[in-house]
């Protein structure tokens, strides 16, 4: 077996038992790696509460980590979500999935639920499960410097988690966060304070040389990308550098989304954070773009804010201190939890009680959400059941229950389908179409048009769903596409593939996610926007009006999805598209 190591490690935390699952052949090829094998196991527990024992938790690489694949070295976590109900998951770098996979493992799949605080600690074949009481209740950064992981790979959570935010995150390698839908939470649950994983093996390929021309294929592409590797993209500023371009394109969520053009923005952009901290480059272990970037400030190692952390905690919540934004990301780092979801929920509360944030009352709330005191308590619970408990829900800007990223769906109508019909929620990367409406990659798109913007969001839906199970960067996706990564997934496996091949592998990995969220209950009534979109005005300027979104045409674009993607009209997947794709069927 190539790429694969063909070994699943089954954790139950109830009975200290572990277990080795290993599938054939044709389930690794089916299913991937990533989000497609976490969507496997999730199926099989669907309709269970976040918080029951038998609910699995899925840490998952891909077939290409550990080898020489580019950006390969990401792994997948996936749940359900304490935050929305959904099929919760996260894309996380670090070393994660590298270590995983030296170790022996193509994954994790975790349940029960230990009595006391544990952690788990993986050194190639051998698992052991150690005591963890002494850890609990201590930040990410100090569970980072008592155990001292050297080479191998800590994941961890903070006290966020361990006090019920529904928005926790977990920490890997102190600066790589699996941020959205609050798997941290599903951590503690489990009573789980770290994973420590380490591996000494090697990913078997099939055709180095092979790989090697692909490889370099890939890197050809990407160092021709000025969005990633020019002076003023990515790999030079990090994802910091459209923060100007948003704001430019009236397209900067402000005030929590009640505007789109923050005035002081050309002083708070990546530039700004350059030349105050000077970070350096860093990135996930094989990465060759290096898009995360570490502050040298005194001689201290500081994580630079993410372009979802800097626009959300100035622009949304009215603030224009990059110090705020530094603190404030590192506060979330260290506590274990979602800085988008946490400056949306702190946005909701400034426009539903009319209070002005200072830099201290900011820093403050968050640390008041993280322990449960006082206030922080009401917006643990995210922006959604914030808002609904304020009797104001409308002044939630969330989908589904999760809370919007950085980008306004009134300056991008791809972008505003792509919110509505995200599988967990309110999230821009299930199909990124600000690629083509804004970066104008592959080609360009009329971002204020609806037009066939339904077959290319079920198109990309899928591209990522594979992308994600492969698993690879998003990133690289502006220069490279699944024809490169065919050959790269052909050469490592062995297996016979092509770019429309693993299309369609990401399809049924989609249509499952689909499956899951009906059986819960979620339908198109959910797969709608918050009501400002479709009735106020953006900020429009400099030659670009923002109007609402129509929102008979917004449905119509919506019907036109359900279409593509073969569910029925009440955007529910059906008995024979589900066949088609070979997945099992449950009765909706």
């Amino acid at each position: 077996m190539y790429g694969w190591t063909g070994n699943i490690l089954h954790l139950d935390l109830t009975k200290k038992n572990i277990e080795i699952e290993k599938p054939r052949l044709d389930i690794l090829n089916q299913y991937v790696g990533g989000k497609g094998f976490g969507g496997r196991y999730l199926r099989e527990c669907a309709t269970l509460p976040w918080d029951h024992p038998d609910t699995v938790i899925c840490i998952f690489a891909g077939p290409l980590a550990a080898s020489v694949s580019p950006t390969s070295g990401r792994a997948h976590i996936l749940s359900k979500s304490p935050l929305t109900g959904l099929v919760g998951d996260s894309s996380v770098g670090g070393k994660l999935a590298t270590r995983l996979k030296r170790a022996g493992w193509d994954g994790i799949v975790i349940t029960g639920k230990s009595k006391t605080p544990v952690g788990i600690t993986i050194k190639d074949n051998l698992v052991e499960f150690k005591d963890a009481k002494g850890l609990w209740g201590l930040d990410t950064e100090a569970v980072h410097k008592q155990i001292r992981p050297g080479n191998a790979s800590l994941a961890c959570i903070g006290p966020a988690a361990e006090n019920g935010v529904r928005y926790a995150s977990i920490i890997v390698d102190r600066y790589f966060a699996a941020g959205r839908s609050g798997l941290g939470l599903c951590l503690a649950q489990k009573k789980i304070k770290y994973l420590l994983i380490d591996g000494t093996g090697h990913c078997r390929v099939k055709d180095p040389k092979k790989l090697k021309e692909a490889r370099e294929d890939i890197l050809r592409l990407t160092a021709a990308s000025p969005a990633l590797m020019g002076q003023f993209g990515f790999t030079c500023l990090g994802t910091g550098a459209v923060y100007d371009l948003m704001d430019n394109r009236r397209m900067m969520p402000t005030d929590n989304f009640q505007h789109t053009r923050f005035e002081p923005a050309s002083k708070l952009n990546a530039a700004a954070y350059t030349q105050t901290y000077g970070p350096k480059k860093h990135g996930c272990l094989g990465c060759h773009i290096l898009c995360k970037k570490i502050g040298t400030k005194n001689k201290t190692s500081i994580a630079m804010p993410e372009f979802e952390t800097m626009s959300h905690f100035t622009a949304l919540i009215g603030c224009m201190d990059t110090t705020l934004v530094v603190k404030a990301n590192e506060l979330c780092n260290h506590f274990g939890m979602d800085t988008i979801s946490a400056a949306s929920t702190l946005a909701c509360r400034r426009e539903i009680t009319g209070l002005d944030y200072t830099s201290d009352t900011v820093l403050s709330l968050l640390k008041d959400i993280a322990f449960g005191k006082g206030e922080g308590k009401l917006l643990a619970l995210g922006a959604k059941q914030y808002a609904k408990k304020m009797g104001n829900p409308q002044a939630a800007m969330a989908v589904k229950g999760m809370e919007l990223p950085a980008y306004d769906p009134r300056g991008a109508y791809g972008m505003a389908l792509g919110y509505a019909l995200s599988t967990r929620g309110g999230c821009h990367l299930r199909a990124y179409p600000i690629s083509h409406e804004i970066f104008r990659k592959p080609v360009a798109t009329d971002r204020f048009s609806f037009s066939g913007k339904a077959r290319i969001i079920k198109i990309a839906e899928d591209l990522n769903a594979i992308v994600d199970s492969l698993i690879a960067c998003k990133f690289t996706f502006f220069a490279a596409g699944l024809e490169e990564y065919a050959s790269v997934y052909e050469a490592v496996t062995g297996i016979e593939t092509n770019a429309q091949d693993l299309l369609q592998k990401g399809e049924c990995i989609y249509y499952n996610e689909r499956i899951i969220n009906a059986l819960n209950g979620f339908s198109a009534k959910d797969d709608d926007l918050p009501d400002r979109f479709f009735t106020e005005a953006g900020s429009s300027g400099n030659n670009i009006h923002i109007p609402p979104i129509d929102r008979d045409e917004f449905l119509d674009a919506r019907k036109k999805y359900y279409g593509v993607r073969g569910l029925n009209d009440n955007g529910l997947p059906q008995k024979e598209k589900a066949r088609a794709l070979g997945l099992l069927w449950n009765n909706l």
